[in-house]
């Protein structure tokens, strides 16, 4: 076997794959995914990826968490920062929206969620994983607008599943392109619930 033949057989990291399965997903969508074509972008064989991968369906779920992952990261930081509780709740929204229709983050998570009914106990916890870190930031950030009265005195966990309802409900509007639910209208109406049923005195 030559040297080059070696580097061919050596598996690119992980982290390579699923940042190429983005990288697809961005630029073609995933009907341009492919595990055939995803291999020839790595260096791999899809036998090689069904190999570390198994299904189509995991490849996709682990693209999912290590695009989480990136998110989570980014999450961390923006609420770590001294701003005021509103100013970083307004970031943590500017986050969790898609940036317009066929936003590939959002377009993934789209056809995980509907492959979930399908998905083994596993796969379901992962997700559930995925949804519990945006779920705990945002009850911790509300807590805290409570404490220093800059939000009214609600139920952090109950008022966070309600608002992360909403948001998922604007947020496939914008990820499939629904006329008139566009990411600046979106926010708009996520700001303005949040002033009329957050913000004391109002």
């Amino acid at each position: 076997m030559t040297p080059a033949q070696r580097r061919r057989n050596i598996a690119p990291p992980r982290e390579s794959v699923l940042a190429a399965a983005m990288a697809t997903i961005a630029e073609r969508g995933l009907d341009g995914l492919t595990m055939a074509g995803l291999g020839r972008e790595v260096g791999m064989s899809s036998g090689h990826l069904l190999y570390y991968f198994r299904t189509k369906d995991e490849l996709l779920l682990q693209t999912l968490e290590w695009s989480e992952g990136r998110l989570g990261t980014e999450r961390s930081a923006l609420l770590s920062r001294l701003d005021p509780p509103r100013e970083r709740l307004d970031a943590y929204v500017d986050l969790y929206v898609p940036d317009g229709p066929r936003d590939p983050h959002w377009t993934l998570w789209l056809e995980v969620w509907n492959h979930s009914q399908g998905a083994d106990d596993d796969a379901r916890a992962r997700q559930a994983a995925i949804e519990g870190a945006w779920h705990r930031d945002l009850v911790a950030l509300l807590a805290e607008g409570i404490s220093r009265g800059d939000f009214r005195a609600v139920d952090p966990d109950r008022y966070a599943a309600r608002l992360r309802a909403l948001l998922d409900g604007f947020s496939v509007h914008v990820a499939v392109g629904i006329p008139g639910t566009g990411r600046p209208q979106v926010l708009a109406h996520v700001r303005e619930f949040l002033d009329d049923s957050l913000l004391p005195g109002t």
